[in-house]
C-alpha cells in the first residue's frame, strides 16, 4: 500500500513538472514567435543606426558632442504603457506554476519536520481547521445531523435529479453572470458595444456568453421537468402543499429571468421580443394595464425599460430566487423525498 501511495505521488509530481515545462516552452515559443511575425511584418520599430548618428553629429563639430542611445525598455512596463495586449498571461501562468510547486515544495518539507519531530500522524490542514473552528462553536453535532441524513433507495434514480440539475444550472448561471456584469454596461449607447466587445475582444468572453445563453434554457428545461415529475408522482399532496407552491413560484421566477435578460443585448430581436412579452402581460384581465405598465417602465419600451430589466436581472430575481430555494431545500430535508406511487 505505501509503494502504491509513493507511486501515485511520484506520477503526480512528474505531470506537474511536465505541465510546468509545457508552459513555460510554450509561452517562450508564443513570444517568440510574435516577435518574428511582428519583425517580418514590417509592423515593429527598425533598430535605430546610433553609430551614424554620432558620425554625423561630430562633422558638424556640434558642442553637444555624441547622443547616447535611450536605455532598454522594459517589456513588461511596455505594454503597460503602450497599451498592447500580448503575452499578459505569460507572467501569470509562470507566477501561479512556480508559486505552487514552491508551496507544495514547502508543505511537503513542513509535513516531513513534523512527522519526525512528533513522531504521530500528519494531520490534514482541513481537519486542524475544522477542529479549531468546533473548539470554539461546536458546530460538528449539528452538521452531522444535516449532513449525514440517509437518502432513500428509490430517490437515487435519475429523475428524481432534476431539482439538483437546476440548482447546479442556477449556480452557473450565476458564475457566468458574473463574469459577463464586468464588461457589460446597461446603456442603450453602450449595450450593443459592449455585447460585441464580450464576443469579439475579451478572452473566452463568447464562450462564457453561450454557457451563459444555454445554461438559461437548460434550466428553464429542466425546472418544468421536475415539475412535471411531482405532479406526476403526487409529490404535491399534503403534507407538502407548501413545497409544490414555493416550486411554482420558482418556477415563474425562472421564466422571469429569461425575460428580463433577453432584452440586455439591446438589439433588434431583444427589442420586437420583449414587446411581444409585455403586450401578453398587458393582456391579463384586470392587473394587465398595471403588469405593462410595470414591465416597461411606461407605455412603451424606452431606456428606462432597460435600466429596470438590468435591475431586475441581476439583483431582485437573484434575492428572491435564493430566498425561495432556501425555503424549498429545507422544506424538502425536513419531510423526505416523497415516495413512489
Amino acid at each position: 500500500m505505501k509503494s502504491y501511495y509513493r507511486w501515485r505521488k511520484g506520477i503526480i509530481a512528474g505531470s506537474l513538472v511536465a505541465v510546468g515545462l509545457l508552459v513555460v516552452i510554450t509561452s517562450m515559443t508564443h513570444a517568440n514567435s510574435a516577435t518574428q511575425a511582428q519583425r517580418e511584418s514590417g509592423t515593429g520599430t527598425a533598430p535605430f543606426d546610433w553609430t551614424a548618428l554620432n558620425a554625423l553629429i561630430s562633422e558638424t563639430d556640434d558642442p553637444v558632442g555624441s547622443i547616447t542611445p535611450p536605455p532598454a525598455t522594459d517589456p513588461c512596463l511596455h505594454c503597460h504603457i503602450s497599451g498592447e495586449n500580448k503575452g499578459l498571461w505569460t507572467p501569470l501562468a509562470r507566477w501561479a506554476l512556480f508559486g505552487s510547486l514552491g508551496l507544495v515544495f514547502v508543505l511537503g518539507v513542513y509535513r516531513s519536520a513534523t512527522v519526525w519531530k512528533t513522531r504521530r500522524r500528519w494531520k490534514p490542514l482541513t481537519e486542524r481547521s475544522l477542529e479549531w473552528v468546533d473548539e470554539r462553536y461546536e458546530i460538528s453535532e449539528p452538521m452531522t445531523k444535516i449532513l449525514k441524513k440517509p437518502v432513500p433507495k428509490y430517490a437515487t434514480r435519475w429523475f428524481y435529479c432534476l431539482g439538483g440539475i437546476t440548482a447546479f444550472l442556477f449556480v452557473v448561471q450565476g458564475v457566468t453572470g458574473i463574469m459577463l456584469a464586468f464588461y457589460y454596461k446597461p446603456t442603450p449607447d453602450a449595450a450593443f458595444a459592449s455585447i460585441q466587445f464580450i464576443e469579439s475582444q475579451v478572452r473566452f468572453g463568447a464562450s462564457i456568453r453561450m454557457v451563459h445563453h444555454w445554461a438559461a434554457n437548460g434550466m428553464i428545461v429542466m425546472c418544468i421537468a421536475h415539475m412535471l415529475r411531482v405532479f406526476i408522482m403526487g409529490a404535491f399532496k399534503p403534507p407538502r402543499e407548501l413545497n409544490w407552491v414555493s416550486g411554482v413560484v420558482l418556477l415563474v421566477v425562472t421564466l422571469l429571468f429569461g425575460l428580463t435578460g433577453y432584452l440586455l443585448p439591446w438589439d433588434q430581436t431583444a427589442y420586437w421580443a420583449t414587446t411581444v412579452a409585455s403586450e401578453i402581460a398587458g393582456a391579463l384581465p384586470v392587473v394587465g394595464d398595471l403588469a405593462l405598465v410595470f414591465l416597461r417602465a411606461g407605455w412603451n419600451i424606452t431606456t428606462v425599460t432597460l435600466s429596470r430589466f438590468y435591475a431586475l436581472h441581476i439583483l431582485v430575481l437573484p434575492i428572491l430566487t435564493l430566498t425561495m430555494m432556501l425555503g424549498h431545500f429545507l422544506m424538502i430535508r425536513r419531510q423526505g423525498v416523497a415516495k413512489p406511487l
